[in-house]
């Protein structure tokens, strides 16, 4: 930031020094008319001062393109530092937050918002500069050839100010309101994008174009409020300029007339007021930039000020080597007030496998997604090997765990790629030991790039129990001591799902695993298994233990075996 700091410095003293040069002109122009009239006071030839004239004008020309340069470059500088800042605090921020923002809008204010904040930073500060450099310099001048005429000149322009400034306000108001349609505008074509094959599926293409043409009707009609808005502040501007040229070529006209002030003054008087009348006109764009880049900056200052619900702790314990052991007292969790968890009361021991079984909203998969802090968990609620897990620094406690969603979402990149991206360093042997380990390698065999083979966006060249298994090796690939897998085996046939069962019951080991699953088949083989309904435990036992046990465990397992009955038939 020191160094925008010296580039804006610098480009407000090539903007000075290009100003200069410019209103040298018409004072040479003054000279140069007086000699003429006066010869024998000149102090240059007329040749003289048109290559005076000249020069100053090359000069100008020269210095302005650094100006622009210098400052441009430094808004383009401060775009890209805003950004990345901006990218870095998405990335500090949890699962709470963006469960409440849309993708388009995220995005939107990432392009749409930060050009505005850009220009408002490259050409408003441009603009600003240049206008008050030379509003001031031109006064100044033009005093010094006539004060009254001067003052009569600028009578239009508090006028003028007072009525720009009470159009800015409606200006903000009509520009954050159209970079909010515009948001979602954005989220439109980013969830028709994502879900084209749904679209397709449901033949809601024509329904899809209507909703878009709505949106986008919306976001026409905020740009034309603003249009319309910008479009009266150019005639005032412009009109302002007018009125001041119209009182000059009388009263100054009359002034020359009657000797008041020479002719070269009246001339170069009338130039200073026309270098006016762009900048006049510019202050209206100028005006309206500032207002687009302050809505900008609001709406980015709402992702700049977000602040994560897990942060890293305060006072964080060194846990040494996370052996596993996880216990949950009396947790309690909910999201927006609604409970989702009511006192759950659990130890897992490590290298202990624990099922865990419900019905759909019982709290199973909020339940694991508390263990790694994905949500801010109450004080003393979880352990890990006894350390409150709200005391235990989030990279440590992340890296010992592998968890695997129920969504396996992909990145547009190789198999190889995604399999490896929990491990960066990662080998082609350890990627393929994952893959085989999550039954993928004969799959991968089959595609003709094997593991360079891009799997497109969210992976969607892949199948469903492709994804799923890509996400099973990613997990695997950092060897954690704790596995959680979250119905990670929904999208695969029964033998496939038996091949990876006994694959990764080899590779359990000493590692504590908890298997969250809305089939039976793969907790058979768990130490435990546990029953929820309506967030907190109501079972827990063995496999045998639940179905002798005859409740709500007996029911599902009863179930589970007559669709398979009835499957065989």
């Amino acid at each position: 930031m020191l160094t925008c700091r010296w580039s804006y410095l610098a480009g407000a003293l090539l903007l000075v020094g290009t100003n200069l040069c410019g209103l040298a002109i018409p004072w040479l122009m003054k000279l140069a008319i007086e000699g003429l009239q006066h010869p024998a006071s000149v102090r240059f030839t007329p040749a003289r001062y048109a290559g005076m004239i000249a020069l100053a004008a090359a000069a100008q020309g020269i210095i302005r393109v650094f100006s622009r340069t210098t400052l441009l470059n430094a808004g383009r500088r401060i775009e890209y530092l805003l950004r990345e800042d901006l990218y870095a605090k998405l990335l500090t921020l949890d699962l709470a937050y963006f469960s409440t923002w849309r993708t388009g809008d995220i995005l939107s204010r990432l392009a749409n918002d930060l050009t505005n904040v850009r220009m408002l930073l490259g050409f408003g500060v441009l603009g600003t500069i240049n206008t008050l450099v030379l509003y001031v310099a031109a006064v100044i001048l033009m005093s010094r050839i006539s004060l009254s005429l001067t003052v009569c000149a600028i009578i239009p322009f508090p006028l003028m100010i007072y009525v720009v400034q009470r159009m800015s306000a409606s200006m903000f108001k009509r520009s954050k309101h159209m970079q909010e349609t515009l948001s979602r505008l954005s989220t439109r074509v980013e969830e028709n994008a994502s879900a084209a094959a749904v679209v397709k599926a449901y033949c809601r293409e024509q329904g899809e174009i209507e909703t878009f043409r709505e949106t986008c009707q919306q976001y026409t009609d905020a740009s034309m409020e603003v249009a319309k808005l910008r479009g009266a502040m150019l005639p005032i501007m412009a009109g302002t300029g007018a009125v001041g040229t119209l009182i000059v070529l009388f009263m100054g006209g009359s002034q020359v007339i009657r000797g008041t002030i020479t002719l070269g003054g009246f001339v170069a008087f009338n130039g200073y007021l026309a270098m006016l009348v762009w900048p006049t006109v510019m202050l209206g764009w100028i005006l309206n930039l500032m207002q687009r880049g302050a809505a900008s900056m609001s709406r980015l200052g709402e992702i700049l000020k977000a602040e994560a619900e897990v942060n890293e702790p305060a006072d964080p314990v060194d846990p040494g080597a996370i052996k596993g052991e996880i216990e949950f007292r009396g947790l309690t969790f909910g999201y927006g007030g609604t409970p989702v968890l009511k006192g759950i009361d659990l130890k897992v021991k490590q290298g202990e496998r624990i099922g865990i079984v419900g019905v759909i909203g019982s709290g199973k998969s909020t339940l694991v997604r508390l263990i790694p802090r994905l949500f801010q968990v109450p004080e003393g609620e979880i352990l890990i090997d006894g350390i409150d897990v709200n005391r235990l620094p989030l990279k440590r406690l992340r890296d010992a765990v592998g968890f695997i969603p129920q969504e396996s979402f992909l990145f547009s990149r190789t198999i190889g790629a995604n399999i490896g991206y929990g491990k960066p360093e990662a080998s082609r042997e350890d990627i393929e030991r994952a893959a085989r380990i999550a039954g993928l390698a004969k799959d991968v065999d089959r595609f003709p790039d094997t593991y360079d083979t891009l799997v497109g966006e969210r992976g969607v060249t892949l199948s469903g129990g492709q994804k799923q298994r890509v996400a099973i090796a990613r997990a695997i690939i950092k060897e954690p001591r704790i596995l959680i897998l979250d119905d990670p085996l929904s999208a695969v046939d029964a033998d496939t799902e038996e091949a990876i069962l006994r694959e990764l019951s080899a590779y359990y080991g000493e590692r504590t695993v908890i298997i969250v699953s809305h089939r039976l088949s793969p907790l058979r083989d768990c130490d435990r298994i546990i029953v929820m309904e309506e967030g907190a435990i109501v079972e827990q036992g063995s496999h045998d233990e639940l179905v002798a046990l005859g409740g709500r465990y007996a029911a599902l397992h009863r179930t589970e075996q007559l669709k398979a009955e009835i499957g065989r038939m």
